[in-house]
């Protein structure tokens, strides 16, 4: 437990792993959840400072009808070109970041308390940001069931955001705790139940 009473848990994992299955269940389990990927994609749908960035660097064809971000135009630039996405990335990250500390000032002052704070994340070792969370969770599995749950979400395992990202093996070595997610959703339950149980929380 934390000196502020609610531990703060950064949650990662390879494509495939499971992450979303993981929070949904440390939802279920009592904790307070957040997903960055889900925080992007509010920024993209309606800050204005993000929009009017990514304008004035790619030009008005980057934004949708509405005055959104056209995020696959996005995509098609930064996945391509290293300095645009490093950019992005910049831009990006500080924004994240604001409103992660937001959300976790207003969960630590929920009456009662949830068991933990928890933000999927999952760039989290690459991007160096282990260091702002109290525990880091690395959701892994086999890589059969990773390929398999990466088809069916129409992605190939090893597409580009595959290779930007550490092993698996490296995800788990780093991690506080390295959580197996390739049997039952009971099994994963019992060891995220676990981990919280380890926390105080």
């Amino acid at each position: 437990m934390t000196s502020e009473g609610v531990p703060f848990v950064g949650l990662t994992g390879g494509m495939g792993a499971g992450k979303s299955t993981a929070l949904a269940e440390l939802e279920r389990l009592g904790a307070a959840v957040l997903s960055t990927d889900a925080v992007v994609h509010e920024l993209y749908e309606g800050d204005h400072r993000l929009r009017d960035a990514i304008a004035e660097r790619w030009g008005e064809d980057v934004v949708a009808p509405g005055g959104t971000v056209d995020r696959a135009a996005v995509a098609e630039r930064v996945f391509s070109d290293a300095e645009d996405r490093d950019w992005l990335e910049g831009v990006l990250w500080p924004m994240v970041g604001e409103r992660v500390g937001e959300w976790l000032a207003e969960v630590r002052a929920r009456r009662p308390a949830p068991r933990a704070a928890v933000v999927e994340v999952p760039l989290l070792f690459e991007a160096g940001m282990e260091g702002v969370y109290d525990v880091t969770v690395a959701v892994i599995a086999d890589e059969r069931v990773r390929r398999e749950r990466a088809a069916d979400r129409g992605h190939a395992l090893q597409d580009a955001r595959a290779a930007r990202q550490l092993s698996q093996e490296e995800k788990a070595r780093r991690a506080t705790f390295a959580i197996r997610n390739d049997g039952s959703e009971r099994e994963l339950a019992a060891q995220l139940s676990a981990v919280l149980d380890t926390l105080g929380g």
